[in-house]
């Protein structure tokens, strides 16, 4: 017995059904973004979000009330997967390298933004966006804080204001990066030591052999 092509789009939309709510929402945002990267967020549509992911276009209101509520969540995302890429290198190291956890901050910093930079430049410099907006609560200069004030405490560098130092590394470190996206640099690993580097002196840290991967 052979299936007849008719009934195939009736399967698809079963299919879909089936799937898990955080599954479908997932896929939704993957489809949003890869198509926000190819036509900009403006000039797609939600019914083109919906049918790249395999939904009905009702399904997208589930989620969002607007594109541009996709978007703030989109940005969500981002975030929680950065940090993830950033907790995953810092548990890398020693409990008590705190220098390995500043230099693997900084250079995990570096590679993922520079592999990832078109997507942060649409979910945080679209015109919906206030780029400038808490930074002093912003995740990512949190980790980093919390690094500082660890290293401080357990004698590797002397620091007065860890939530001002974590403030300019973090500003820092993206700058640099933006110059070196602008550079079209393919490999981070010189560039991002250099940076790390810098910022050890900064903390009165000379770095050596023994503290650089």
């Amino acid at each position: 017995m052979t299936d007849n092509p008719a009934d195939e789009p009736a399967r698809k939309t079963a299919t879909s059904r089936t799937k898990p709510p955080e599954v479908r929402l997932d896929e939704l945002m993957g489809a949003a973004e890869a198509l926000f990267l190819e036509k900009g967020v403006d000039a797609t549509t939600i019914s083109e979000i919906t049918e790249a992911a395999g939904v009905a276009k009702g399904t997208f209101y589930v989620y969002f009330p607007s594109k541009q509520e996709m978007l703030i969540a989109l940005g969500e995302r981002y975030v929680r997967q950065f940090l993830q890429a950033l907790d995953e290198a810092i548990g890398a190291c020693a409990p008590d390298d705190w220098v390995g956890r500043l230099r693997a901050w900084i250079h995990t910093n570096v590679a993922t933004y520079l592999r990832t930079y078109r997507v942060h430049d649409i979910v945080f410099t679209h015109p919906h966006h206030h780029a400038r907006e808490g930074h002093t609560e912003n995740d990512v200069v949190q980790q980093l804080q919390r690094i500082l004030q660890a290293g401080a405490a357990a004698g590797a560098w002397k620091l007065d204001n860890p939530s001002m130092t974590a403030l300019l590394i973090y500003a820092g470190v993206h700058c640099a990066t933006d110059d070196a996206i602008l550079s079209k640099l393919s490999d981070s690993s010189a560039f991002a030591r250099g940076i790390s580097d810098a910022y050890l002196r900064m903390l009165g840290v000379a770095p050596s052999r023994g503290n650089r991967p």
